[in-house]
């Protein structure tokens, strides 16, 4: 794993506050769950329907003390003990820890996609394959712009074969994850009606 400081430079962050030398081992987004939260490194998205930075504080209280927030974030003073890195985007933020995590896997990787059948066809491979392998694979249906990040950051160096899911909704997507699983292998389950909202044909 590593240190707040090798992340620092690994996400071209601006460090404020407390840089302490504890090792981050959990990624999270969701303030609703917690782990270890010493090694626990806090990334506060900005979505359409919600602010990650107002959970800062309430995680705060609970004992994280590590958070990746947008340059725009001005409530640092109120954290004493806390440390933020500071960027330009915090999902691209994410995205960069994870390409660089991935890169440093020498293993296989098999990505799966398509419009539907994703999450079963990995199980289904994962059910098969976890006999001859050490395998690990994308929890649940992480497959976004966000859940690929973390189900990439979940490679050991012990692991030979990774199963990733990567779901797209409209174009431009794809062209990001692709860049963070790098496959050796892809699986394209099918492309049918899900898809045709946000792209202008089946060809595209």
């Amino acid at each position: 794993m590593y240190t707040l400081n090798q992340i620092t430079k690994i996400i071209n962050a601006n460090a404020l506050g407390h840089l302490h030398n504890d090792t981050i081992k959990h990624l999270l987004i969701d303030s609703r769950s917690t782990g270890q939260v010493s090694q626990t490194l806090f990334f506060a998205i900005d979505g359409k329907y919600h602010d990650g930075a107002k959970y800062i504080s309430d995680l705060y209280k609970k004992g994280v003390r590590s958070f990746v927030v947008p340059k725009t974030y001005d409530l640092i003073d109120y954290h004493p003990e806390a440390c933020f890195l500071l960027v330009d985007n915090v999902v691209q933020a994410l995205q960069a820890l994870a390409t660089y995590h991935r890169s440093q896997f020498t293993g296989k990787i098999l990505a799966i996609t398509g419009s539907n059948g994703k999450t079963i066809v990995k199980d289904w491979l994962y059910q098969l394959l976890n006999k001859y392998y050490s395998l690990v694979r994308s929890p649940k249906s992480y497959n976004s712009q966000v859940g690929v990040p973390l189900s990439l950051w979940l490679l050991k160096e012990e692991h030979q074969l990774a199963l990733i899911e990567a779901g797209i909704s409209t174009v431009n997507e794809m062209e990001k994850l692709a860049k963070m699983i790098t496959p050796s292998v892809g699986i394209i389950t099918n492309i049918n009606e899900p898809h045709d909202e946000g792209f202008t044909n089946r060809t595209e």
